[in-house]
């Protein structure tokens, strides 16, 4: 530890060491404001320790990314150009979520229309600010550009698998700490054990480097995955903090729908700014709907005034039926059946809320495997011989942890086929 160095003490890790360009880059305004973005969004109205940010994870990943290449570098035996860029991936970990909108990844799920992008496309907008720039300016005049494509999987630098990929060291990172502070049991992961058996494997059709693991490390690339399948089953995707969020994302559709807010505006703001800000814009509308969001919808979120399950159907009771694709996000359509449920049940609209989660690259695997036999293999969705057929598990894990639930303001009671007949299909029909 130099004496510019800084000792950060942390709860999960200990003791983290930021070298000067992350000290410089911490103390961008830019990432200071990760300080006040919740990481997991309203999953501290059923967890009260979820208040943890996304600025005490990123310095996490920071850590664990340092250390991953410290035992990369330990074990040696590849290429030189194996290293090309190996300088800027720590501060593509430490960077990785710089473009959060409030409250992380809910509003991700709203229309395009009400969104201006992705937040990993989103962040190239806090790159182009003087301060970052600055901050990053002694890693060369490409440094900033070249850490943006490492977060958004773009990056042809042959470590580019420990920012964005299967054995991305932000997963292994918030687990954990998201276990820990919602207090749960379920977020463990053999982190260590992953570490030490990460390596630097050439590709065998391309020849080209890239992260992998060797096989003695598998077991720990399971807990990967059935910690990751826990944490979405049990807080995630927890009933009381799915129906925040859908909420929470009504809120700011309405806003934008009624042009209390322009899409554009929804990035800068840190949680608490954005719910201030709509707060204080409806006092200055007379429309009906902004009375609605200011009087009803946020006063209900401030004082956990959630809405209630009127049905929920597991994956066992989707059994043979496919959810419309139209019905995942936050469709047109699905409003209007949303709204149509609202007039049968005596609600006003937007009263109604269908939710059914999905994250398709939850358990997405594309790892390369060094087998005992010094044999090289790309372990993808198709499996590999002599291993645990992760990919068939990964997609049963997938399925059982969603659930297909319908809220609404007031308590109300739904039969299942007053939903199933409207947004599924049976399975295999057109």
């Amino acid at each position: 530890m130099t004496g510019s160095d800084k000792l950060v003490r942390d709860p999960l890790w200990e003791s983290i060491r930021l070298d000067p360009t992350a000290v410089r880059i911490v103390d961008t305004p830019e990432f200071q404001r990760l300080r006040y973005i919740r990481q997991l969004g309203h999953a501290f109205l059923v967890y009260p320790g979820a208040t943890h940010t996304r600025f005490d994870h990123a310095l996490g990943v920071y850590h664990l990314t340092r250390t991953a290449l410290r035992h990369l570098r330990e074990r040696g035996g590849v290429a030189p150009e194996a290293w090309e860029g190996e300088e800027l991936v720590p501060y593509a970990a430490l960077l990785h979520d710089i473009g959060h909108y409030a409250y992380s990844h809910a509003l991700e799920e709203l229309e395009s229309e009400h969104l201006p992008a992705h937040h990993e496309e989103v962040s190239q907008r806090f790159f182009a600010s003087t301060s970052l720039r600055d901050a990053l300016a002694p890693l060369g005049l490409t440094a900033s550009d070249r850490i943006a494509e490492l977060i958004r999987g773009r990056s042809d630098i042959p470590l580019r698998g420990l920012v964005s990929g299967s054995l991305d060291l932000d997963k292994m990172e918030y687990l954990l700490r998201d276990a820990r502070f919602c207090g749960v049991p379920y977020g463990e992961v053999d982190v260590s054990r992953l570490l030490l058996g990460l390596q630097l494997l050439q590709d065998p059709d391309t020849g080209t480097y890239e992260v992998g693991v060797h096989e003695k490390a598998v077991a720990a690339l399971e807990s990967l995955l059935f910690a990751k399948y826990q944490m979405f089953r049990n807080v995630y995707w927890h009933h009381a903090v799915r129906s925040a969020t859908a909420l929470y994302k009504r809120i700011v559709e309405e806003s934008v729908r009624a042009g209390l807010l322009d899409p554009e505006e929804l990035v800068g703001p840190t949680d608490e700014e954005l719910l201030h800000e709509i707060s204080r814009r409806v006092l200055d509308s007379e429309s009906e709907m902004a009375e609605r969001i200011g009087y009803r919808w946020l006063p209900a979120l401030r004082r956990r005034h959630l809405p209630k399950r009127a049905l929920e159907l597991t994956a066992a009771d989707l059994s043979g039926r496919t959810v419309e694709d139209w019905a995942v996000g936050d469709s047109p359509w699905k409003r209007a059946v949303e709204d149509d449920l609202a007039s049968e049940l005596g609600l006003e609209s937007g009263e109604v809320m269908i939710d059914f989660p999905a994250k398709a690259a939850m358990f997405q695997l594309d790892v390369l495997v060094e087998r005992r036999s010094g044999v090289v293999r790309r372990l993808g969705m198709e499996g590999a011989e002599g291993i645990l057929d992760l990919p068939k598990v990964a997609r049963e894990l997938y399925r059982t942890a969603r659930v297909l639930r319908v809220f609404t303001f007031e308590r109300r009671e739904l039969e299942p086929e007053q939903v199933l007949d409207r947004i599924t299909r049976p399975v295999g029909a057109a």
